[in-house]
């Protein structure tokens, strides 16, 4: 989406506006961390799974009438976002759902392997079809993914009691888990610490980096499809390396750690004008945000009791609205001052914040 709409525009700061539309409406996460602790999570995933699929069949249909703008395209973004608060609080509350208490650090890094596998693959076929058959092509290959995975989510099995739901009226439902979060500091740094990296590292990889491909780097849809595999292979390799640990231990520290060197490496690669440079440090890019991924949702289940995990990872996906804004800042900056000197904001800025929070939460470093 974000190469379709530079390609009809030229314009980075409405690239970035469209990563900011698809999160403009994640303030109904708190509702939808409330739904998914009341109704059957596997439904409610395969529910956002078709609805997103015909979403993608919309998109085709305006592309194939020669008609498509770029409203079309933040309507349908809009609308996407809208859904997908809904997926957050039910795909990841059922990591725990289906796992025994020892198993949920493995969980979550298999989580975390299965959305970097499609990072990994996704912006590469998508490049390609983009490239050879047009946008169309790359959206008809996103409603046929969509349909599977609606069909696999109505196939998980949960248990009885990991299921039960609560039963109390939605909004003081939403209150309860408000109050919840408020007294539980390794909750509440980890959603903090959400906000910081989405705010800043996320919007390198996702609105930031076709505009450094074509300014920068000066490649085509087909070279921005192996510059994010670059990055979700390094994700899609620390995610795999973190599943193999049977038991995670200081997760608190390394996703500290992780977070700094991820945000120093966006730093190093705003001095790059070499594609094959730029691929290699993304791979370092990518593995820092497949760790900190994992260490992000090992935290959150293992200290939220599971009445309330559907709205406590709510609320972590309400911390991605922290993104939209991040998304057109960096969109602004690339702009005005290019995509280098916005990446060196987003490096400089994260660093100096994330330390900040560890500062002030020791019960998250010591976790």
């Amino acid at each position: 989406m974000g190469w379709y709409v530079l390609t009809l525009t030229d314009s980075p700061f409405l690239v970035g506006l469209t990563w900011s539309a698809r999160m403009s409406l994640n303030i109904f996460a708190l509702f939808a961390g409330a739904i998914a602790d009341r109704l059957p999570r596997n439904r409610i995933l395969a529910a956002v799974e078709f609805v997103i699929a015909a979403l993608g069949l919309v998109m085709i249909l305006l592309i194939l009438s020669g008609r498509i703008q770029v409203w079309h395209i933040f309507g349908v973004a809009m609308a996407a976002g809208l859904v997908r608060v809904f997926q957050m609080p039910s795909a990841q509350s059922l990591v725990a759902d289906t796992l025994p208490q020892d198993r949920i650090g493995n969980g979550a890094a298999f989580n975390s392997v299965g959305m970097n596998i499609a990072m990994l693959l996704g912006p590469l076929i998508g490049g390609v079809l983009f490239k050879s058959y047009g946008p169309e092509g790359a959206y008809a290959m996103i409603t046929a993914l969509y349909c599977l995975s609606g069909f696999a989510a109505l196939f998980i099995r949960v248990d009885r009691k990991a299921a039960a739901q609560i039963r109390e009226p939605v909004l003081r439902a939403i209150f309860a888990g408000l109050k919840y979060v408020k007294g539980e500091q390794v909750i509440w740094g980890t959603l903090m610490f959400a906000v910081i990296i989405e705010f800043f590292g996320w919007t390198f990889h996702t609105g930031l980096l076709p505009v450094f491909a074509q300014d920068v780097l000066e490649t085509d849809s087909a070279g921005l499809g192996v510059l994010m595999f670059a990055f979700g292979f390094g994700a899609l390799t620390g995610s795999i390396g973190l599943a193999m640990v049977r038991n995670l231990r200081h997760v608190g520290k390394l996703m500290f750690a992780g977070a700094i060197l991820w945000h120093a490496s966006i730093l190093v690669i705003s001095t790059s004008h070499s594609f094959y440079l730029s691929l290699g440090i993304l791979v370092f890019i990518g593995m820092g945000f497949g760790s900190i991924q994992v260490f992000m949702l090992t935290a959150l289940l293992r200290a939220t009791q599971s009445d309330y995990r559907g709205r406590v990872i709510s609320l972590r996906s309400l911390a991605i609205y922290s993104f939209a804004i991040g998304s057109m800042s960096s969109g602004a900056i690339a702009g005005i001052w290019g995509p280098l000197q916005a990446a060196r904001v987003i490096g400089i800025m994260g660093i100096i914040l994330i330390l900040a929070l560890a500062l002030v939460t020791p019960k998250l470093r010591r976790f």
